[in-house]
């Protein structure tokens, strides 16, 4: 019956089911599509805003939340009863993780730093039409060591996989074709790292960053 009504209703919306698979098998396997990545997450996107309840629907049975970025032009799920910034919490917890991705201490690590700096550069205005911050390799590691007394793994090879698997997440975005090694490289971070880290966490790792106001994004939310 679910299926029947699902293919009357794509049927309606002039979407082919095996287009409409597409688009929920790349959401579930990513957790994430960005039009600005790539011309085929750009033709995602524009899918899923051509059939957005029809996603919406079909992920709430199984708990899936989704968040839409509508001035980045992002949707991120989140499995049922994972954390969100930006989400409202779920009264019930999953008993195993499901789909999640759980970044090992590395690349929360990092994480954690590049949200810092994109708050820093946010407040200061230094950011692009596209909530995006450009941050160097040399200012991410004097970072990671001031705030968390680490430091970027040595080998080039961990390094330049440190930060393809925060590309998949889409918080950040560099040249796989550079080097990670040199310090002049520069990173790109996403806007879409604002939905990982929230305020409380913020305020610990750098006071500076806490206020007695609502922290203010360039979309007039609240961190």
């Amino acid at each position: 019956m679910f299926n029947q009504m699902l293919q009357q209703a794509l049927k309606e919306q002039a979407i082919r089911p095996e287009d409409f698979s597409e688009l929920m098998i790349r959401l579930l396997d990513y957790g994430i599509i960005n039009r600005d990545e790539s011309q085929v997450e750009a033709s995602l996107y524009d899918r899923y805003l051509q059939c957005q309840d029809l996603v919406d629907d079909y992920l709430s049975v199984i708990g899936v939340r989704i968040e839409h970025d509508e001035q980045f032009c992002s949707v991120r799920l989140y499995p049922p009863g994972a954390s969100a910034p930006n989400l409202q919490d779920e009264e019930h917890s999953p008993f195993n993780q499901g789909f999640r991705h759980r970044p090992n201490q590395m690349e929360m690590a990092l994480i954690l730093v590049l949200r810092v700096e994109y708050e820093k550069s946010l407040r200061e205005g230094l950011v692009d039409d596209k909530g995006c911050v450009l941050i160097s390799m040399e200012e991410i590691a004097i970072s990671l060591n001031n705030l968390l007394k680490r430091k970027l793994p040595d080998g080039l090879q961990e390094r330049k996989q440190l930060f393809r698997n925060l590309r998949q997440l889409r918080i950040i975005r560099f040249n796989t074709d550079s080097s990670t090694e040199e310090a002049e490289n520069w990173i790109s971070i996403q806007p879409g790292i604002s939905s990982l880290v929230n305020h409380e966490v913020l305020a610990q790792l750098d006071p500076e960053l806490a206020t007695d106001n609502q922290l203010v994004h360039s979309d007039g939310g609240q961190a």
